[in-house]
């Protein structure tokens, strides 16, 4: 577990170009502010019809902020308000989204809003990527 209490994060992803932009570029901007750091698990939230679900997760590998990244990059982040990127080591895509409503977190009751930045112990995290028939 990490010095903060947490082996992980809930990121919720709004758009679906942007889910694709998780995949295709292997990396997260972001807008909310925690401790990122090496090898924490990122989980990945998007909304389905059926309520939010984790779709897939991936392994963080470094922390960019504004300065590190490309001017397009930057001008991105500052027309969207985000901070800085989640390079990650890899992005694995669940075979079939999770809802977060049928997994250990159903008792927080989170949605929306309150999915992104929701921290998670190395537990949670393991128990969510069992239930998706994924491993470590």
């Amino acid at each position: 577990m990490s010095e903060n209490g947490f082996s992980g994060y809930i990121l919720r992803i709004t758009t679906k170009e942007w889910v694709e932009q998780v995949y295709d570029r292997v990396k997260y901007y972001v807008g909310i502010r925690r401790k990122w750091k090496p090898g924490q698990i990122i989980l990945f939230a998007h909304k389905t019809r059926k309520g939010d679900a984790f779709i897939g997760y991936g392994v963080i590998n470094v922390f960019q902020p504004l300065e590190e990244l490309t001017e397009k990059e930057k001008a991105e982040c500052e027309k969207w308000g985000w901070y800085g990127a989640l390079d990650f080591k890899y992005v694995k895509k669940f075979k079939e989204p999770v809802l977060i409503k049928e997994t250990i977190l159903k008792d927080f009751r989170l949605k929306g809003r309150l999915v992104h930045g929701f921290g998670l112990n190395s537990e949670q995290i393991e128990s969510i990527l069992s239930q998706a028939g994924e491993s470590i």
